[in-house]
């Protein structure tokens, strides 16, 4: 059978008792595969490529050699969060790559989104291959692709496929969670000791907050962006919408409008909040946010997010609009 292809008669991992059998056996053949050679695997942070770095770390420790490159586009405490899970408490053999700088001056008066995606996927994979180069033993490249990354694109996951690495690079793929859908790898993400919100991580595009900081990417907004997605998590945390909502975020506008603070005319950007449920991200509904909850991340906005004077919520579905800004 096409090892790409999910047999039939799998059972779905819905359990732990189902989720340890699937571990078990990956361990094993990762082992018998791999031997005392490395692997090199993009660690982002994300849900997939989390449980394929916990999954290798269980199964060849320290011969799994991680690269998490900070691009500038991760949601706030995302690095810190890889570097204490991965680094601090499972002990993995993890290289930190600070390339803030040269993603957002390489981003700069660049307005066209497909654009912005290009940079950003190319200097993904030029940073990783310059740590690669710098290895010796790497024969392997983990990937966390999952069955619908096979089903939808054949295997190529857009932000974070290295296969596009520099032919010298000429590494064997390990995928061991390529014939899970996304609900079991949390079950198994679970079972191995993640975090949970780490594990049930809503979905995030690949190029980051790039795209919800629309037109030419600057780091003031970007940084507004930021602050006020941590903001509107926390609440969304606090009201125990968690899981309830598919995905929610802020987007900032590349605009600004006219406002008052402290008796004085102001002119600043705007935030603007998108809750959106989904089952499969072909169709979105908006979510009902309780008023007395959006005021209340509205305040925190208003009051905590220097350079904001306006707040709005987005109540468009997809179809018409689509569920990111760009």
């Amino acid at each position: 059978m096409d090892g790409n292809v999910r047999n039939p008669e799998m059972k779905r991992i819905n359990s732990p008792e189902l989720a340890q059998a699937f571990i078990d056996e990956q361990i094993a053949d990762i082992r018998k595969t791999v031997g005392n050679k490395k692997v090199l695997l993009a660690l982002s942070g994300g849900v997939d490529s989390s449980v394929c770095a916990a999954l290798l770390i269980k199964a060849i420790g320290s011969n799994l050699v991680c690269v998490h490159v900070n691009h500038g586009l991760l949601r706030k405490g995302e690095s810190e969060q890889v570097i204490k899970v991965f680094k601090n408490e499972l002990g993995a053999n993890l290289i930190y790559v600070d390339a803030v700088d040269r993603f957002l001056d390489a981003l700069a008066g660049v307005e066209e989104p497909e654009e912005k995606r290009k940079i950003i996927g190319k200097i993904f994979i030029d940073v990783f291959a310059e740590e690669a180069r710098k290895l010796d033993g790497i024969e392997f490249l983990g990937q966390g692709t999952i069955y619908p990354d096979i089903l939808e694109s054949k295997g190529i996951k857009a932000h974070h496929n290295v296969g596009g690495l520099p032919k010298e690079l000429n590494f064997k793929l390990i995928e061991p969670v390529k014939l899970l859908y996304k609900d079991e790898v949390r079950v198994v993400g679970e079972q191995l000791g993640l975090p949970h919100n780490m594990v049930y991580r809503q979905p995030f595009p690949g190029p980051g907050l790039g795209v919800r900081c629309p037109g030419a990417i600057t780091r003031d907004r970007l940084e507004l962006v930021r602050e006020s997605d941590a903001i509107l998590r926390d609440e969304f945390a606090k009201a125990k919408l968690e899981g309830k909502v598919w995905q929610y975020f802020t987007v900032v506008p590349p605009f600004k409008s006219t406002g008052i603070k402290d008796n004085k005319r102001t002119f600043e950007y705007m935030v603007v909040i998108r809750a959106i449920n989904s089952i499969d991200a072909v169709t979105a509904s908006v979510e009902e946010i309780p008023y007395d909850l959006l005021f209340k991340i509205r305040d925190r906005i208003l009051n905590e997010v220097n350079g904001v004077n306006r707040v709005l919520f987005d109540i468009s579905p997809k179809p018409v609009a689509t569920i990111e800004w760009e």
